[in-house]
This record gives structure tokens, sequence and C-alpha cells, in this order.
């Protein structure tokens, strides 16, 4: 599983721009699961996802289509974990290793 840091590096009259194209991109894949959820970090500076297990080529892989990485308006900070701990209800997230 990841957990992803998004941090702008723009001013958000720029990264407002591409705001529709990145809930766009965002909707998309936590439709098709690839993103578990998404959120908004306080005081505006990014963002955070979490993303199901899959191999690490294939994260760079989706983050390099985020609308705000493609316009050069954030970055991506990509960590890696195993859940071995789960709330009750989300049993099929747990690590199966």
């Amino acid at each position: 599983m990841f957990a992803v840091t998004v941090t702008y590096t723009a001013p958000l009259n720029e990264v407002d721009r591409w705001r529709p194209a990145h809930g766009e991109w965002l909707n998309d894949l936590i439709a098709r699961r690839l993103l578990l959820m998404a959120g908004r970090r306080p005081q505006w500076v990014g963002g955070v996802y979490v993303a199901p297990g899959m191999r690490a080529e294939e994260i760079d892989r989706l983050l390099a289509t985020d609308p705000y990485l493609v316009n050069g308006v954030a970055e991506h900070h990509v960590v890696e974990f195993t859940p071995l701990l789960v709330a009750a209800g989300l049993e099929e997230l747990k690590s199966k290793d």
C-alpha cells in the first residue's frame, strides 16, 4: 500500500487553474479503486492519497498522470507500507503476507 503526500510548488492561483482536471483525475482513480481515498492537507499546502498495493513502477506511472504534476504545480512524495493492523470493516486492506 502507498501513502502519497502532495505538496504545491506553485502559488494557489496557479494550482487552482488545474483543480477541475485534478478532481476529475482523482474521481476516476477512486472509481476504479486505484486510489482508496484522497484529501486536502491543512492550510492548503497540498493533499494526501492512499493507494492499494501495486508495484512501485505502477504507482509511479499512475502519479505521473496527475494534472498537478503534469502542469508543474505540485510534487509527490510516496511512502510504501504494509498494513498489518486495520479497523473493523477494512480487513480486505490488510496484508496477506
